[in-house]
């Protein structure tokens, strides 16, 4: 047998066992979400995160946000963020690149990422061309495939510079028309028109994408597509000045957390100074409070920017796929979703 073979045959085994994402529909959370707000530590703090969650869906005027940073959605939990959305219970996602594009429109295309079944030297991983994300495989020609896949968007699309929500919604379209997964979040939010931002675009595969696409129009001499992060936060402060009450849910911090609660002041510094502070907040994240980073930044703390109300606020201090499921899975059940109306928020920019 050639080493090309044994290699070949050595990769197919690492990837042999897909991540399976968890249905918050097949379980109902609500008994056990009801015992732990009775409780203590963690238990109480993430009972009364799910009971905020369920007074955001209950608030008819309530826009919800939702914001992705990590690898939640590449860990199992892809399937519950699509879920959230297609029963309207999220209204606007921010998110990293990576989230939104190697995770998401990754699957949307047809690919899997993979359980690591056992520990194998990361050089080894890079000979056999897989990408690993803690105990999660990365086909990386795969991975490459999306990139190749943003470029030839690009190429298709009028050359200028596009929020990250603008060119999210024609990756969208491109699903609709191309793609392999019924449930993608890039694929519904553009049939449901809930718009994406990516503030920071550029650090995921849509970058590599992007930067392939500008090399050969300059090559040629020709215009090229451009991401305008400054058109983002302009758009999403728009969204929240026209929203009014607003409650968030975030799954870890970095810049998507910082991106929606900055609407707030940048309404106020706009002129918009009856512009209210996010009503309910959620943060589920691990980021210890002692280094003063943002991702770690209580929302008690954001108030004092004038941020968040402190009112109903809750931190969740736990790895996001071990308690996000049990939020979904109790909202879901409880059903306050049913009487919301869709707010179809991307039409602001049509």
């Amino acid at each position: 047998m050639s080493s090309k073979e044994i290699s070949s045959n050595k990769k197919a085994e690492l990837l042999a066992r897909t991540v399976e994402h968890v249905d918050i529909k097949s379980f109902d959370a609500r008994p056990i979400l009801d015992a732990m707000e009775k409780m203590s530590f963690s238990s109480r703090d993430l009972g009364r995160a799910a009971d905020i969650y369920n007074k955001m869906l209950a608030d008819k005027d309530c826009t919800i946000f939702l914001t992705l940073a990590g690898s939640t959605s590449a860990g199992g939990c892809m399937d519950m963020y699509a879920d959230l959305l297609e029963n309207n219970m999220i209204d606007c996602i921010v998110a990293t690149g990576a989230s939104i594009v190697d995770m998401d429109f990754f699957e949307g295309l047809g690919f899997k990422h993979y359980q690591a079944a056992s520990s194998v030297d990361d050089n080894d991983l890079r000979d056999l061309y897989i990408d690993r994300i803690y105990d999660t495989y990365i086909d990386e020609e795969e991975l490459q495939a999306v990139d190749h896949t943003i470029a030839k968007i690009a190429d298709e699309i009028e050359p200028g510079l596009y929020s990250s929500r603008k060119f999210i919604r024609e990756m969208g379209r491109y699903l609709s028309e191309h793609g392999k997964k019924a449930n993608s979040l890039v694929k519904l939010a553009y049939e449901k028109d809930v718009p994406i931002f990516c503030p920071a675009f550029s650090d995921s595969s849509a970058g590599f994408g992007l930067v392939k696409h500008q090399v050969e129009r300059i090559k040629a001499e020709k215009p090229y597509v451009s991401i305008d992060s400054v058109a983002d936060f302009r758009e999403l402060t728009e969204i929240k000045m026209k929203s009014g009450d607003s409650g968030l849910l975030m799954v870890g911090g970095g810049v998507p957390k910082n991106f929606i609660q900055d609407t707030v002041v940048c309404a106020e510094i706009l002129g918009y100074e009856d512009c209210p502070v996010h009503k309910y907040a959620v943060q589920v994240t691990v980021a210890d409070v002692r280094d003063g980073a943002c991702s770690s930044s209580t929302l008690k703390e954001a108030a004092s920017w004038g941020k968040v109300s402190t009112v109903l606020e809750q931190m969740v201090f736990a790895e996001a796929t071990t308690v996000m499921p049990l939020i979904g899975s109790d909202a879901y059940h409880r059903g306050h979703w049913k009487a919301r109306s869709p707010r179809k928020l991307a039409r602001l920019f049509d």
